[in-house]
């Protein structure tokens, strides 16, 4: 007998998406199988699970709901896949080719990442796919930036865009000033700011393929470049960070590659290498005693310099037309930026050779 009534409702008493905490119970219940089956969860990196054999290596990526499997053998990749299936029923999309925005080409050269129909989305969305490209994601002139006036009247869109635009970056290195520059005034954007953000998308636009670039063939050498940009702020003329704190955050990146690289079985070919283009930051440190004047980055000291006698990096000296940080702290001469954007390993595949 149909026991409904008008203006009844049905009462749902449990949730599992819906609840702030689904996520993290999730993979706290999928971490937790992982590690009774024999994977190792990475220290470096929690969402990493390894699996070592004397025959076999497996790696396992998480991310929510979404799994990345790889290793050097199909047999024990077939076993986990079927026992993840047995007890979570999991989908097998097959060879990885698109994950979260990412698309990934692979041959026996190397490993491409790009994110061309994200791109190509954005241009869609806001209207650009026809524009003119451009050669560069920068405007030489700046200083209209940090004027305070014809502010947007519903800053939304401009918010929106560039939050895309800086997911972007993860495959587009080059972008990432231009972005980071940008997104310091989300708060009070003015028509000036959309302007620029559109001359980005006309660069994209000329660029919507290019992305990471790994050779199979490359020998396994981490190089890092340290670079600060000085009183880049006409109004408070104060440095987005210093040069010394950023070789500090730029020992702590290596460390932390270091560790993964360890995780999964990978041994470097070198002791990775650091370079500054500041003489001053390189003396103090190899300098084994300190200043009254350097007091204010002594825990910066301490980081870097304990590091060098582990023996974890090298630092080293490079001169300021080798130096590849200078895309990420400043606009580059358009020349130089054309020089440098291939040094870090972007390549456009769709390209003809």
């Amino acid at each position: 007998m149909d026991t409904h009534k008008k203006e009844q409702i049905c009462k749902l008493t449990k949730s599992l998406y819906g609840l702030k905490q689904a996520s993290r119970q999730w993979f706290e219940k999928l971490s937790s199988y992982l590690i009774s089956v024999n994977y190792k969860q990475s220290k470096s990196d929690h969402s990493l699970f390894t699996k070592r054999t004397d025959t076999c290596f497996t790696a396992l990526l998480v991310y929510v709901d979404d799994i990345v499997l790889a290793g050097n053998s199909m047999e024990e990749i077939t076993y986990i896949k079927e026992l993840l299936h047995n007890k979570f029923r999991i989908k097998d999309l097959g060879e990885l080719k698109y994950f979260l925005g990412l698309e990934v080409a692979r041959s026996k050269k190397g490993i491409h990442l790009c994110q061309r129909k994200y791109a190509l989305d954005i241009l869609e969305e806001t209207g650009m796919e026809g524009c003119k490209p451009s050669t560069t994601p920068f405007l030489r002139d700046t200083s209209p930036l940090y004027k305070s006036d014809s502010h947007l009247n519903d800053p939304g869109p401009y918010r929106r865009l560039i939050g895309k635009l800086l997911y972007i970056t993860n495959t587009r290195p080059d972008l990432c000033y231009t972005i980071n520059l940008l997104s310091q005034f989300m708060q009070a954007p003015t028509e000036h700011h959309y302007r620029v953000v559109q001359h980005v998308l006309r660069y994209i636009k000329s660029t919507p393929n290019e992305g990471l670039y790994f050779s199979a063939d490359s020998l396994m050498h981490l190089k890092g470049f340290s670079d600060s940009d000085w009183a880049t702020c006409p109004n408070t003329r104060r440095s987005t960070t210093a040069e010394y704190r950023a070789i500090a955050a730029t020992v702590c990146e290596i460390q932390w590659l270091h560790y993964l690289l360890q995780d999964l079985q990978i041994e470097e070919s070198r002791i990775p290498a650091l370079y500054c283009d500041n003489k001053s930051a390189h003396h103090i440190a190899h300098n084994q005693s300190f200043h009254e004047r350097t007091k204010h980055i002594e825990l910066d000291c301490h980081v870097v310099r304990e590091k060098l006698q582990d023996g974890l990096l090298h630092l080293l000296s490079v001169c300021s037309d080798e130096q590849l940080a200078d895309v990420f702290t400043k606009f580059p001469h358009r020349v130089n930026f054309q020089k440098i954007i291939p040094k870090l390993g972007l390549v456009d595949i769709h390209r003809p050779a």
